[in-house]
């Protein structure tokens, strides 16, 4: 809002903060019920909303759904899935129990092991160089680097 210019007049409308939190519930569940392997956009809304909203319930409906339906999806889904993963950890792991972050750690690994481990896989639609992609072997090393990050938030 601020760099559209809107920040101010938002504030102008005195929204409570109980009344922002509301939408912010909305938005998890209208998001949660929208994830899809076809589609990364609801984890991506996710995201969005754990960057203004830090709740763990974001982490555990995203694993939730991963862990059930992710490892049947294509090397490009895994990758996307994995790494907005890994930026909601980021975003909401203050809010989390060490047992919600170690679970999160625990699929968003075996995802990215799983990447590495089987052939490319790539569904109609999703082409390699969109993802800065150029090959399994540019697949694999930006899943390791993930991986990487993983350990280095474990420590």
């Amino acid at each position: 809002m601020h760099r559209d210019g809107k920040l101010e007049e938002y504030k102008s409308y005195n929204i409570s903060k109980e009344e922002e939190a509301g939408w912010f519930e909305e938005m998890i569940a209208k998001y949660t019920g929208e994830l899809s392997i076809r589609s990364w956009d609801p984890v991506i809304g996710l995201l969005t909303v754990a960057k203004n909203y830090p709740d763990s319930r974001i982490l555990d409906n995203v694993i939730t759904f991963a862990s059930r339906h992710v490892m049947s999806s294509d090397s490009i889904v895994k990758l996307m899935y994995a790494e907005n993963i890994i930026a909601i950890i980021k975003l909401v792991s203050n809010k989390c129990s060490t047992e919600q972050l170690h679970r999160a750690y625990k699929v968003t690994a075996l995802i990215l092991e799983d990447i590495i481990s089987k052939p490319l896989i790539i569904d109609p639609g999703h082409e390699l160089h969109e993802f800065h992609l150029k090959d399994k072997r540019s697949l694999n090393n930006r899943a390791s680097k993930s991986i990487e990050v993983i350990k280095e938030m474990l420590n």
